[in-house]
């Protein structure tokens, strides 16, 4: 009940039936014309980024062993679209783990492009999984896209959610969770399958970062985050699929998630308090997940269990910092 008022009080009820027959009969012509222009960049499988990051870091860790990160997800998590290892999110993202923490990064990347949520426990299972006991201490998970442009019920795509950050939370793993694109920034999309598109991946976004709260871990609204930057450099930050981003469409998003993932491990510099000046606080965990939703590169993790309106969270708007594009590594 509460994923259903954390989507709906922010954008109300229905989806395509809030549509007549005539405009119906529109938006399946226009699905049939994206997928015709879109998805055609010709990528092979995305370019493997396992390996270790910030090894010069390595005399500084005063013999701590490195810290242990994870990619799970889908394409995006993959990082299609981009040619070199350095460019993918777990790259990039390792890369500034390294220089925040001072000590070499391990990565391990079980992202799968074309994955749904309903991926997500066989590559959990990979990541915990392993023989010599390697855990992660902290995993990231980018997911939703496919669960909506393949009309899995929000429901499920949530409840699979839940579970996997539920397995790896009892690990010992933090996790932060990228929530659900805004379709709706994709060039070839036109009106009204734009709007739809928006729609029905917020209403997920929202639902989803309910989802992951109550499994005690973070997520950061990647929503419309590359909106703006899409829609003045369409050319620079998609990629030539049309669909996928481009690196520096990757990048942008990395300089959003990678203050969240060094919180998760108290590494990040900003007091935990909400910052009023930057609109920040403590909110019932239905309307902050709305919130965020609403606003690319916000994050909302826990905060009180219980409260006059139920759970309630912390939403926060992190500052950002470029992430050097990393060296390439070697795979261990």
């Amino acid at each position: 009940m509460a994923r259903r008022i954390a989507a709906g009080a922010a954008y109300g009820g229905g989806g395509i039936g809030l549509l007549g027959a005539a405009t119906v009969g529109l938006v399946l012509a226009e699905v049939q014309l994206a997928k015709r222009s879109v998805g055609n960049g010709g990528y092979g499988a995305p370019p493997r980024a396992h390996g270790r990051y910030g090894a010069a870091f390595a005399e500084r860790s005063d013999g701590r062993e490195p810290l242990r990160f994870a990619v799970l997800g889908d394409s995006t998590a993959a990082g299609q679209g981009v040619r070199r290892a350095q460019q993918t999110p777990a790259a990039l993202l390792a890369s500034g783990l390294a220089a925040v923490a001072e000590r070499p990064v391990d990565v391990r990347v079980v992202a799968q492009p074309g994955a749904q949520s309903d991926d997500l426990e066989r590559q959990v299972s990979l990541v915990l999984s392993d023989e010599t006991g390697w855990v992660p201490d902290v995993c990231v998970v980018m997911i939703g896209a496919n669960d909506v442009t393949h009309r899995m019920p929000p429901t499920r795509s949530v409840r699979l959610l839940s579970t996997a950050v539920r397995r790896l939370r009892t690990a010992g793993a933090e996790v932060v969770v990228g929530t659900c694109p805004d379709l709706g920034t994709i060039e070839p999309v036109y009106q009204p399958l734009r709007w739809l598109a928006r729609r029905v991946s917020r209403q997920l976004a929202a639902a989803q970062t309910i989802g992951v709260v109550e499994q005690g871990g973070r997520t950061v609204s990647l929503g419309d985050l590359l909106g703006p930057e899409f829609a003045a450099n369409p050319r620079e930050l998609f990629g030539p699929d049309n669909y996928h981003p481009s690196a520096e469409g990757y990048a942008t998003a990395a300089m959003a998630v990678l203050p969240t993932l060094c919180a998760a491990l108290g590494l990040w510099p900003e007091e935990e308090r909400p910052d009023v000046s930057r609109r920040e606080g403590f909110l019932p965990v239905a309307r902050a997940a709305a919130q965020a939703a609403s606003e690319g590169g916000t994050e909302v993790t826990g905060a009180m269990p219980t409260g006059p309106r139920g759970p309630w969270a912390l939403l926060k708007r992190r500052r950002r910092r470029r992430i050097q594009t990393p060296a390439p590594s070697p795979i261990p």
